[in-house]
């Protein structure tokens, strides 16, 4: 059995999205991270740096495994499964060098763009000015490569479309749109049309609660 702790975050939605589409049963635990959550104890214990998701695979081989960082999560379903990333090869190397463009640039540029305009203590323009413009300039690097092809890292649906796919969903969070990127607007509207996509989102979107 799957553990999965998580919240309606950008980075959380990743591995239910994975989970649904490989069709693996899972728990979803909410770490309400409004609320501070991921700071308890409790959670702290399952990952020190306090951050979600969180994946736990009590039947994993060599024994129990706690698993953080979303893009590891995601290589591991994969890998654990055989789908949603190529065994060796071309392919195997465009998803890694998605997964990594994510994690070391649009994902930071939109987090920290978000950050210096909604929860900045003080308003920092130059801080906004510059991870706003990393955001929109990584953003559109992205709609170059999508240009190309149908998914991020080729012909096919992998994981990498799916790391991608956390930030984009929160965009409004960094004051970005999709208005000026056209091919990255048809790619995030086949993703959104996905089922697996669609169970990801209302699981997770009920974690939140009510107003």
């Amino acid at each position: 059995m799957l553990d999965l702790y998580a919240f309606a975050t950008p980075n959380s939605i990743k591995v239910p999205i994975a989970l649904e589409e490989l069709g693996l049963a899972y728990t979803l635990h909410g770490i309400n991270v409004r609320k501070g959550e991921q700071k308890a104890p409790d959670f702290l214990a399952l990952n020190p740096n306090g951050k979600v998701p969180v994946l736990v695979d009590a039947e994993a081989e060599g024994g129990r495994l706690v698993l953080t960082e979303s893009a590891a999560i995601l290589v591991y379903l994969a890998e654990t499964t055989g789908r949603l990333l190529p065994a060796s090869g071309t392919g195997r190397a465009r998803v890694f060098e998605q997964l990594f463009f994510h994690a070391s640039g649009l994902g930071p540029a939109f987090g920290q763009a978000g950050f210096f305009q909604r929860q900045a203590a003080e308003p920092q323009p130059l801080a906004i000015q510059r991870f706003s413009a990393e955001a929109e300039r990584t953003l559109g690097m992205l709609d170059g490569t999508l240009a190309e092809r149908p998914y991020v890292a080729g012909e096919a649906f992998s994981i990498a479309d799916i790391a991608h796919f956390g930030w984009l969903w929160r965009r409004e969070f960094a004051g970005v749109s999709l208005d000026a990127v056209p091919h990255v607007a048809r790619w995030y509207a086949a993703m959104t049309s996905r089922p697996a996509v669609e169970r990801a989102i209302a699981r997770v979107n009920a974690l939140v609660p009510a107003p």
